[in-house]
């Protein structure tokens, strides 16, 4: 499937000289939607792994249906103050200012299996920081998936040592 031709590009947003991928035409094409998940599936699909780790907000979308497609579990990792329980924080770097991601503290034990999911890489930064909080619990990173990479903001960069795989490169 040409997965590029469900995305629709959305000029100057969020701000003047960015062109923005926008998944909600994919995630309305049935087919496209399921072809997506499936291709996730049969990358990761034989890693042995445990839990799905979502990064909020898109990548709760494409996480919750590869876990379900896996038959694994589902773990979301939210901005601050969103979980009700004891939370595991990192705070990084921003194009200008900061953001914190949380997670459970007792979501992940030492060497649990685990796949990363989000809609986007582009500049790594928010999945670096959600590695980081998934290695601080002692469980293994198996997989780093996306549906899009834009491959020409380097975000492989700060992920290497993981296994990184996107559906549709830019």
């Amino acid at each position: 499937m040409d997965f590029k031709k469900t995305i629709r590009d959305i000029p100057d947003f969020p701000k003047k000289g960015i062109l923005f991928k926008d998944i909600t035409t994919l995630l309305k094409d049935k087919k496209a939607l399921k072809a997506s998940v499936d291709v996730l599936a049969r990358q990761f699909g034989k890693k042995g792994i445990k839990y799905v780790v979502g990064i909020e907000s898109r990548g709760f979308i494409f996480g919750t249906a590869l876990a379900y497609k896996l038959g694994v579990g589902f773990i979301p990792v939210r901005k601050k103050g969103k979980l009700p329980s004891k939370v595991r924080s990192v705070t990084y770097a921003l194009e200008y200012g900061t953001d914190t991601l949380e997670i459970h503290e007792d979501a992940l034990k030492k060497g649990d299996k685990i796949l990363i999911i989000d809609d986007l890489l582009a500049t790594g930064g928010t999945v670096g920081a959600v590695a980081k909080l998934v290695r601080a619990s002692g469980a293994k990173i198996v997989g780093v998936g996306f549906i899009i990479e834009l491959a020409f903001l380097n975000g492989r960069e700060k992920l290497k040592g993981l296994p990184v795989y996107s559906v549709i490169q830019y």
